[in-house]
């Protein structure tokens, strides 16, 4: 049995624009709040940390996580599967399960959350503001939802959901 017939059928084929436009929307929020929580430990921080989060999320593990997957050069509900096919050469689907970039991408996303949340409370002890305090509490806030509800809604209409071991879904026993 192929990975191909592991497919959620009831997956969407192809996710909503506004709903991808969203998701980037929210992912380049969080991206611009990290680098102000570690503009404010450190100026230079910010811009580096907005780069690496820019390349690493958007390249890097676009090439070790969506080659493989079957939104590859379709309309995933973050739209990686089109900016992966524009970028990498396409993988196997029966790779992905396995796929060290499923591996990676927790520690990379974590690390994109956890990094500025600590730095910004050392800023906080060294010095309190309340846009500090504001950063924080709105980088807090679309970390969690980000990785909560955003997530295990799009995991509920991804066909890879069954494949997946990244998944929100609760596996179906067999």
């Amino acid at each position: 049995m192929s990975e191909q017939d592991n497919l959620f059928e009831e997956g969407l084929e192809k996710h909503p624009l506004t709903r991808i436009i969203t998701s980037n929307i929210v992912v380049v929020i969080w991206f611009i709040l990290g680098a102000l929580a570690c503009w404010f430990f450190y100026p230079i921080l910010g811009l580096v940390y907005l780069i690496v989060a820019f390349v690493l999320v958007y390249v890097v593990l676009r090439k070790l996580v969506c080659v493989n997957c079957y939104y590859y050069d379709k309309w995933c509900g973050i739209g990686f599967g089109k900016l992966s096919a524009l970028m990498f050469k396409k993988g196997r689907i029966d790779a992905f399960p396995t796929s060290i970039g499923l591996k990676v991408a927790p520690a990379t996303y974590g690390s994109l959350i956890i990094v500025p949340l600590l730095l910004l409370l050392v800023s906080i002890i060294q010095g309190f503001s309340w846009y500090k305090i504001i950063v924080f509490v709105l980088l807090l806030f679309i970390s969690v939802y980000s990785f909560g509800v955003g997530r295990r809604v799009l995991c509920s209409q991804c066909k890879m959901n069954m494949i997946c071991p990244g998944s929100t879904m609760k596996k179906k026993k067999e």
